[in-house]
């Protein structure tokens, strides 16, 4: 059957106008709130992980004081005390837990443990996707904003649509916020620097224009 230019014309016209209505139900479907200015835990303790590394001192015992890094497995070794679980606890409770162990070797055994290279679980690390200059893995820190995190991954591409990038924060059960990297990093607009967590995921999407 044959059709009419002008039938055409106006069929052309409904596409474009059902394509449309669908690119903005993607951007509505596609919004989040913007992300809380302060999110940071002022409770928060530093949790260690693989690739961290621990000053262990042993009061009085010199021979049991070591540096010791923490493995792939999340677990150390040193004198007297053989894999024992390192992963996911602060430099306080891995103390407990090695006088613990060393009770059963000598007297009342006082330990202190410092971490002294950082890496962190990776429930815990700062993950940067998308059209940032260097996308990684970054290590949380307390107070870390969202202009340290860009500092650190040397800005955006020019493809990046930065003010429709979002945050993923896992520890608020994979909640997605909207972030305006590029007011913050092009324009200076220090309000929408935002504090970070530990576990949230940037994520920069690429322009379309």
């Amino acid at each position: 059957m044959c059709m009419s230019a002008s039938s055409v014309s106006k069929g052309g016209w409904r596409i474009g106008l059902l394509v449309l209505a669908g690119l903005l139900l993607s951007a509505c479907a596609t919004s989040f709130p913007p992300a809380p200015a302060a999110a940071a835990d002022d409770e928060y303790n530093y949790v260690i992980g693989p690739g961290d590394n621990v000053n262990i001192v042993v009061w009085r015992n010199p021979e049991l004081s070591m540096s010791v890094p923490v493995r792939p497995d999340g677990k150390i070794t040193t004198p007297l005390v053989e894999d024992l679980p390192a992963i996911g606890k602060d430099a306080s409770t891995l103390a407990r837990d090695i006088e613990k162990e060393l009770a059963r070797f000598i007297r009342e055994p006082v330990v202190t443990v410092v971490v002294t290279q950082f890496v962190g679980p990776y429930s815990e690390q700062i993950r940067v996707v998308g059209e940032a200059a260097e996308p990684q893995v970054l290590s949380y820190k307390q107070k870390m904003t969202l202009l340290d995190v860009m500092i650190a991954v040397g800005g955006m591409t020019e493809f990046a649509d930065g003010n429709e990038a979002t945050i993923l924060r896992t520890a608020e059960g994979n909640k997605q916020y909207s972030v305006r990297i590029h007011d913050l990093i092009k324009e200076g607009d220090v309000s929408a620097n935002v504090e970070m967590r530990p576990g949230d995921v940037l994520i920069i999407p690429q322009s379309w224009f």
